[in-house]
């Protein structure tokens, strides 16, 4: 049962989280010692072998929240534009970097790993998610996915690789996207394991012809499903159906890059960008139309009207509508779900955000957002992602060019 959370000394409409508490060493004070010993800083680590993490700027943030006090402590920095987190055994990290890089830290030091497919970074694109395998342990699969091509047209692309020291191997090709669109924007490719032998990938409208999300030949502006082998499962909701690719799980998304399995209900929730406001989260449901962009209750970015003009409504019959709307503007990129150690946010998601730079805490009940609370407000940065680690811990990454990973526990 939650406890009564702990009353803010100022009214507020979303809740934020009150006090905080900064220690901060900076990696000044160690290029001084050396500079006063004669000594110049050891050079810079060749790909594939490990680079001690010294120069990480030894940061501890103390943050209150309505239920927990937080220990907030960054464990990486100077890694360029980070894009996902993923947890191996051994206490060991894999770190996605969008210009390509993918990073093993063990031990409190970064090792650069070898074997990745070319990947065309523009923009928006470049090495995006990473997930094991749920039975990593047993089979050693990483899922991956970047964005594949060049200057001239590139899709979403997913790999699956083993990991044999600082080398990806046995590397696989087991989806790419089916339309070629000019690089830079709204990719998706988040990557969810389903629990019967299946994923789920997201896929972005690709920017330029937001239209596409409505075609349902097209994965753009979709999620689909897949076996882990790659190939398409025999129950997804259009397999058999004339004028749809089979596999489409739903469609009419315009890019979505948060998703989770809520261990307690089964249901599948996602987090999605929508243009001026109209950031949404779903509830997705297999064969659903989420109606980008024909309904939409987002606003054109030049004019401050309903996106699309005459072509469009906020709200239209056979479309499902988002069970929340993120005002203002999240932004959103990462979603967890919470348990363990944080017990009084049992349940709850974690919603990150770019733009924003918070994290939403978001209580749902029955399907339903009851309340929400914001964290983290302009402390750290953009939120590109949000996990929860089997320590019980929940890292952020954040999103910039000299960008970092935070760790998150509970400090009551």
């Amino acid at each position: 049962m939650r406890q009564p959370f702990k009353q803010h000394p100022f009214p507020i409409s979303v809740s934020e989280s009150p006090s905080r508490a900064f220690l901060s060493f900076g990696v000044g004070i160690a290029f001084a010692l050396l500079a006063l010993a004669g000594c110049e800083p050891a050079p810079e680590a060749e790909a594939g072998s490990p680079s001690p993490m010294e120069g990480v700027t030894q940061e501890v943030m103390e943050v209150g929240s309505q239920y927990h006090n937080l220990r907030v402590e960054r464990i990486v920095d100077g890694i360029s534009n980070p894009w996902a987190i993923a947890f191996l055994p051994g206490e060991r990290i894999l770190i996605t970097e969008r210009d390509g890089a993918l990073h093993l830290l063990e031990d409190g030091a970064l090792t650069e790993i070898s074997g990745l497919p070319e990947v065309h970074a523009q923009n928006q694109g470049g090495l995006m998610d990473v997930v094991p395998h749920p039975d990593y342990e047993a089979n050693g699969w990483l899922y991956l996915t970047y964005s594949k091509g060049d200057s001239d047209g590139t899709v979403p692309a997913l790999i699956r690789a083993q990991l044999e020291g600082s080398e990806l191997t046995d590397v696989e090709e087991l989806f790419e996207s089916n339309t070629v669109t000019s690089p830079g924007r709204h990719y998706g490719s988040r990557v969810l394991f389903m629990g019967d032998g299946t994923l789920l990938m997201t896929i972005g409208d690709r920017g330029a012809e937001p239209a596409r999300a409505q075609d349902t030949q097209d994965h753009s502006g979709t999620v689909v499903r897949l076996n882990e082998d790659g190939s398409v499962p025999d129950d997804n909701p259009f397999v058999g159906q004339e004028g749809y690719a089979p596999e489409i799980y739903t469609y009419g998304h315009r890019n979505i890059q948060g998703i989770i399995l809520h261990p307690e209900t089964g249901e599948v929730w996602a987090t999605e960008h929508g243009p001026r406001g109209g950031d949404e989260l779903n509830l997705l449901v297999p064969g659903t139309n989420y109606g980008w962009p024909e309904a939409t209750l987002g606003r054109d970015y030049g004019t401050q009207e309903q996106f699309g003009g005459g072509d469009s409504d906020r709200h239209l019959p056979g479309m499902e509508e988002p069970v929340w709307e993120f005002l203002p503007t999240l932004a959103p990129s990462g979603l967890a779900v919470v348990s363990g150690t944080f017990d009084n946010w049992e349940g709850d998601l974690l919603a990150g955000g770019l733009r924003s730079e918070r994290v939403l805490r978001v209580v749902l009940e029955e399907g339903a957002v009851v309340h929400i609370e914001e964290l983290f407000t302009h402390d750290l940065g953009r939120i590109r992602d949000v996990r929860q680690g089997p320590d019980g811990a929940i890292y952020l990454a954040i999103d910039d060019s000299d960008g970092a990973i935070y760790r998150v526990e509970v400090d009551d």
